[in-house]
């Protein structure tokens, strides 16, 4: 009795694993096969799908996070300009900017006050002094003022006060012979702002590359 449950056993899983391979199909046996052939003929383009992980930027969000912030604003400004300067910006601008589109403003610029080395004699003793400074760890630019030139900047400022306060402090960090002057006074200056920069307006704006002295063309606060 035991043999022959056994032999049934065998016999079964041997059926079902023919069954289950398709191995009976001819006979009409066999699973039935989980498929749905339509769906593909409903898809559009498959091939184009891009799978985007979570938290990932789409391609179209990608490329505009990749241009520059100028690239994309709806003004523009450079500044600042001297009478000169502004001269030759406003003749460029009323020959290539639409009417309407951009204006030179007239703004205050504060004093500006220094914590000045010099001048000295030559480039070289100018290099010493950067040397010493840097072992100090102390930052020095050269002066932007032809008339303390050659020089070093050791701070800009907008007022004395703060300027001396500011040499007290590296007095203590071991600089030596640094005096507060001022670099520049009060004085009016010019800032171009061009607004609203539409595709017309930007197709344009390298031509102003010529009369902006250097100065670059960025967003509106």
């Amino acid at each position: 009795m035991l043999r022959l449950l056994v032999l049934l056993l065998v016999l079964l899983n041997a059926a079902y694993y023919a069954w289950s391979h398709d191995m009976l199909r001819a006979y009409g046996f066999g699973p039935v096969r989980q498929a749905e052939p339509q769906r593909l003929n409903q898809q559009i383009r498959p091939e184009a799908l891009i799978i985007v992980s979570t938290g990932a930027p789409r391609p179209a969000e990608a490329q505009a996070r990749a241009l520059p912030p100028e690239a994309t604003a709806s003004c523009l400004q450079a500044g600042l300009f001297d009478d000169a300067q502004a001269t030759a910006l406003r003749q460029a601008a009323q020959a290539v900017l639409p009417a309407g589109t951009w204006s030179l403003n007239e703004v205050l610029v504060p004093p500006r006050w220094i914590v000045y080395m010099g001048k000295y004699a030559d480039a070289p003793a100018l290099a010493r002094k950067r040397a010493e400074l840097a072992a100090l760890n102390v930052r020095a630019d050269a002066v932007s003022s032809t008339a303390l030139a050659p020089g070093l900047s050791l701070g800009t400022f907008e007022s004395e006060e703060r300027a001396a306060t500011e040499l007290a402090a590296l007095v203590k960090r071991g600089v030596r012979t640094a005096q507060v002057v001022q670099e520049a006074a009060e004085s009016r200056a010019s800032m171009l702002r061009i607004t609203p920069v539409d595709d017309a307006v930007r197709t344009r704006l390298d031509a102003l590359q010529p009369v902006l002295a250097g100065r670059s063309l960025r967003p509106c606060p």
